[in-house]
């Protein structure tokens, strides 16, 4: 059977979507915004269809339907850097998950032949589980802003559609930006975009064909921009670590048991800051082998950079090990996640509660960092420096900036699994809580269907005499 048939028999059989419960509210244009029609939006979305909740619109940035989040904009990597086998957007119907898509397109062979997926089989595959699942998605259209409205709703102006429109809740799905943006060191913040890009922006690699590159940092995005840089016909690319060693997943070691990343956000915030703080990002061996299959290619260890000068079209860079002059630099230095970074949320930054603001730590393991996340409630929610603000946690962050409270790069496939169901679980809780559903009143009292059928005692006259 063909993945559109699989698909759409085991919708046929887990039956109709309920009925939308939650009652209209007067001014409110819609029940839930999802902010981000990525595999997290598009799941959500899907996921509170199912749950019933119907009065919900997803708005994508992107204007061509054609990206599925940022997968094909800025994943350079050729292969994903999960399990094949984690649950995905399927949550639960396999027919929908990646295996069913990837077996019934390539035969069973494609699925046993590998340990992750293609990057552009991804890509591929969340296009078909978009058309499977008939999320409609609002291209185009970017929030400026959110704000309160008198009642505590949520209002949203928006670009692309020039008005504002008003939502009971709102989730942050928008990836790995979440609630900030890229992370520019300090060291390179001067440089202007003709010398300079960071790996969350769009980086023109064929304009760096003959041209020598510096790339800063030493995770998994930094040498996939390496390779790719590489691959483009760089003259040289430098990669620099301010690490003795490299960090590198090797094939065949064990992962986490997922129950850590279930329970995380349960345990007390000391304990997460000191997992958090502890966590060293690491590269996945073929991304790195993919770099050093050039000869082209050197790492710089132990070299972390002290400044930078642009001068003539070219950087001069200081670092460590010495001073070495390149054509273009890109940092793969990763994201930043204080709100008050991030546009829609600026207006607001002010009143949402971060790290720092809730937990104190150790001087020894004190990071500006990670004190700039926000502090997120059980159900994603943002939570408020006053009570008075309580308005704030109809906003969830479902996204790269919920990975201090929760301990994972949530957006990412192995966040979906039990993710997810959490998010919609306080969705829902809460439009119970404050809507209750209200029963179908009866229909007035009839026998019509049953009278003749209703036993009744008859009068037997009574026995008189002696007993024979």
């Amino acid at each position: 059977m063909n993945a559109d048939l699989l698909a759409s028999e085991s919708l046929r059989l887990l039956g109709d979507d309920p009925a939308g419960w939650v009652p209209p509210t007067d001014g409110a244009d819609h029940d839930v915004a999802v902010v981000g029609a990525g595999q997290s939006g598009l799941t959500i979305a899907y996921a509170l269809r199912r749950a019933g909740i119907t009065r919900v619109t997803v708005l994508d940035a992107a204007d061509d339907e054609q990206h599925v989040g940022s997968w094909a904009a800025k994943a350079r990597m050729l292969r994903l850097r999960t399990d094949k086998n984690l649950v995905g957007p399927e949550l639960g119907n396999p027919a929908l998950g990646f295996r069913a898509w990837l077996e019934a397109r390539d035969g069973a062979q494609a699925w046993t032949a590998i340990d992750r997926a293609a990057t552009a089989d991804w890509i591929a595959y969340l296009r078909w589980f978009r058309r499977q699942v008939r999320v409609p998605v609002r291209h185009g259209v970017r929030v400026l802003s959110i704000e309160p409205d008198s009642s505590g709703r949520l209002r949203l102006r928006l670009d692309g559609v020039d008005t504002v429109e008003v939502a009971r809740k709102v989730i942050l799905a928008n990836g790995v930006e979440g609630t900030g943006g890229p992370r520019i060191p300090a060291e390179v913040a001067g440089l202007s975009s003709a010398v300079f890009a960071h790996t969350g922006h769009h980086v023109d690699f064929a304009a760096l064909h003959g041209r020598t590159v510096a790339v800063l940092g030493s995770a998994a995005s930094a040498f996939d921009a390496a390779a790719t840089a590489l691959e483009a016909g760089a003259a040289e690319v430098h990669l620099f670590s301010r690490r003795a060693d490299l960090a590198i997943v090797r094939p065949g070691g064990k992962p986490p048991a997922l129950a850590l990343f279930d329970t995380f956000h349960l345990l007390p915030a000391a304990e997460r800051w000191r997992r958090r703080f502890a966590f060293t990002a690491s590269t996945p061996l073929d991304s790195v082998l993919r770099a050093t299959a050039h000869p082209n290619f050197r790492i710089h260890l132990a070299a972390p950079w002290q400044r930078t000068a642009e001068t003539g079209g070219q950087v001069e860079v200081t670092a460590a090990d010495g001073t070495h002059t390149y054509d273009f630099v890109i940092a793969g230095t990763g994201y930043q996640h204080d709100p008050a970074t991030r546009p829609e949320l600026a207006g607001i930054a002010s009143k949402i509660a971060l790290w720092r603001d809730v937990y104190e730590p150790p001087a020894e393991s004190r990071s500006e960092y990670l004190g700039a996340f926000p502090y997120l409630g059980p159900g994603y929610q943002l939570t408020a420096r006053d009570p008075d603000d309580g308005w704030l946690s109809q906003i969830h962050v479902f996204n790269a900036g919920a990975s201090q409270s929760f301990g994972l790069p949530v957006g990412d496939v192995p966040s979906l699994r039990s993710g997810v169901t959490r998010l919609v679980d306080a969705v829902t809780r809460d439009f119970v809580l404050a809507d209750p559903p209200r029963p179908t009143p009866p229909a007035p009292p009839s026998r019509d269907e049953y009278a003749h059928a209703v036993w009744t005692p008859h009068a037997e006259p009574v026995a008189t005499g002696e007993a024979a």
